[in-house]
């Protein structure tokens, strides 16, 4: 069912089971493991089915420390989230991901790879996904077009990566959601504050409010939040007519640890010989790519080499020269401008300057351009509590105070690229594939990335996950410490980041934490 709370009588009193806030991928999954429960469920949506400048203008917000997207146009606030823009790609973190490694402060989770396993597994059809196999002798047993780099196998590997459609939750799951008889969906339903008992030990209910000056109270036996990091933390730090310090901030947690993948062109491969790249994902087409590989280290040589995890995708070495980094092309505060810039018109005339410039390069014969490529690392951060958000004074339409991201990288991860780029280089020599050449940027002891880095878009961190209350905002079921009813769902509570693309493991969490309610409700 849905409900536009726009027009529901001012102060009306909404009461079910469970309440979701957030129907971006994690709210819609745990929404769907409980259709046709005997459970009502509410799940509240603070924008439309379809995008609304004035309610992304509530997601408005300051930046200081690393350069970053703007902040009203990092996310959307609309039924799907941000699925309505990612790109699909899907690997699950790796066992070393899960560890406490004594080389990086702060990592660790009370979970491992092990335990979500069967959740990946159940993930995957929600978006469209192929098995649940990411081991690539499974694929190239598959195809015999795919050829990976036979490396030493205790210094570097192959991972393997599946494409979802990409799955647009806001348009897949729309009707599903509405035709249940079960969930409750309200658009245009703002979490503006978050009512605890006197114990502030239990939530009561919570206040939603929408541009159509509708105010409303949502009580249910449990809450999820389920906003995305950045939202999520700012929800519980506005929360705080009760304690100064907002919900479940007792530590000063929220808000701390805030996590991206540094993106970034860090050196070149020049193969000795022409080698099938299929499994990279050199030359194929289509609107669904097919599986492909990263090259990736292995967790004995990343503890011996003391750094932090990362992945190397193998690009078109012109192309790559060429187009000019996602975090410098992204800086409109509207997101359907930065779309079209992205991927629209521009992306296209410069596409074709691009191909013509390898045409004349190709035609002047220059040695080994087509075995050529640049070298794109996705680095995990390591986890730092300087790096986060903070309320500021202002305050949106709805009286929200607004938030500054610091986005803030310590000295490992440079230290991590450049020696990532390294190992990769000695296989290469001694395998007698290639050589590998280190851009500029990691020659010199300057701590700082080259400008041209990018972010993923994979927001994380904010409210941990940890077992003891002084380390961490939720426990390993999700549940923020000191509160029996309300949990926190998505990439908000990794303690770390690994190097892959965060959807898939926000799925997998998702189903987890459903699971658990299941059992306590």
């Amino acid at each position: 069912m849905h409900i536009d709370a726009r027009i529901l009588d001012n102060n009306s009193t909404i009461e079910g089971d469970i309440c979701i806030i957030g129907a971006g991928v994690a709210g819609i999954s745990i929404a769907l493991e409980w259709m046709n429960k005997n459970k009502k469920v509410i799940l509240l949506e603070g924008g439309g089915f379809k995008y609304d400048d004035t309610v992304q203008n509530l997601y408005k917000g300051t930046l200081t420390g690393q350069k970053y997207y703007p902040m009203k146009s990092s996310r959307i606030h609309a039924f799907g989230g941000t699925s309505s823009a990612w790109m699909g790609m899907c690997s699950p973190l790796d066992e070393i991901d899960f560890k406490k490694r004594d080389w990086i402060n702060n990592s660790g989770w009370p979970i491992n790879r092990k335990d979500l396993d069967p959740y990946y597994k159940r993930a995957s059809p929600y978006l469209d996904l192929g098995p649940y196999e990411y081991d690539v002798d499974y694929w190239t047993s598959k195809d015999p077009l795919y050829n990976p780099f036979q490396f030493d196998k205790d210094k570097i590997w192959n991972k393997m990566w599946q494409w979802s459609s990409p799955t647009r939750f806001g348009i897949k799951y729309k009707e599903i959601i509405i035709n249940s008889e079960n969930i409750n969906l309200y658009t245009y339903a703002n979490v503006i504050d978050i009512k605890a008992n006197e114990e502030l030990s239990s939530i009561n209910e919570v206040i939603i409010k929408n541009y159509a000056n509708k105010k409303h109270k949502v009580r249910a036996k449990y809450f999820i939040l389920a906003c995305g990091a950045i939202q999520n933390s700012r929800i519980l730090l506005a929360s705080n007519s009760q304690n100064k310090n907002g919900l479940g901030n007792s530590e000063d947690l929220v808000g701390r640890y805030f996590m991206e993948h540094p993106e970034i062109i860090s050196g070149e491969a020049w193969l000795i010989k022409p080698h099938k790249m299929k499994i990279y994902g050199i030359g194929t087409k289509g609107p669904q790519f097919p599986p492909r590989a990263e090259i990736a280290i292995t967790e004995r040589e990343q503890e011996r080499l003391q750094i932090l995890n990362g992945t190397i995708r193998l690009k078109n070495i012109i192309s790559s020269r060429y187009f000019k980094p996602n975090i410098e092309t992204w800086q409109s505060e509207n997101p359907n401008e930065n779309i079209k810039n992205w991927g629209g018109k521009n992306h296209k005339s410069l596409l074709g300057k691009v191909k013509m410039k390898i045409n004349n390069l190709v035609e002047s014969r220059t040695i080994g351009i087509e075995n050529a490529y640049q070298l794109y690392i996705r680095l995990e951060q390591s986890p730092n509590p300087n790096s986060r958000v903070k309320l500021i004074k202002d305050k949106d339409s709805l009286g929200v105070p607004r938030v500054n991201l610091n986005w803030e990288l310590t000295s490992l991860e440079k230290i991590s690229i450049k020696k990532i780029i390294e190992t990769l280089g000695l296989e290469l020599g001694s395998f007698d594939i290639g050589r590998v050449n280190l851009l500029e940027f990691l020659r010199n002891d300057n701590e700082n990335l080259h400008p041209d880095y990018n972010g993923g878009w994979h927001q994380m961190g904010t409210t941990r996950m940890h077992n003891n209350s002084k380390k961490g905002v939720v426990d390993s079921n999700c549940k923020v410490h000191g509160i029996n009813n309300l949990f926190i769902a998505g990439s908000s509570c990794f303690p770390t980041a690994g190097a892959v693309n965060p959807t898939f493991s926000i799925v997998a969490i998702s189903i987890r934490l459903s699971d658990y309610i299941k059992e306590i409700i």
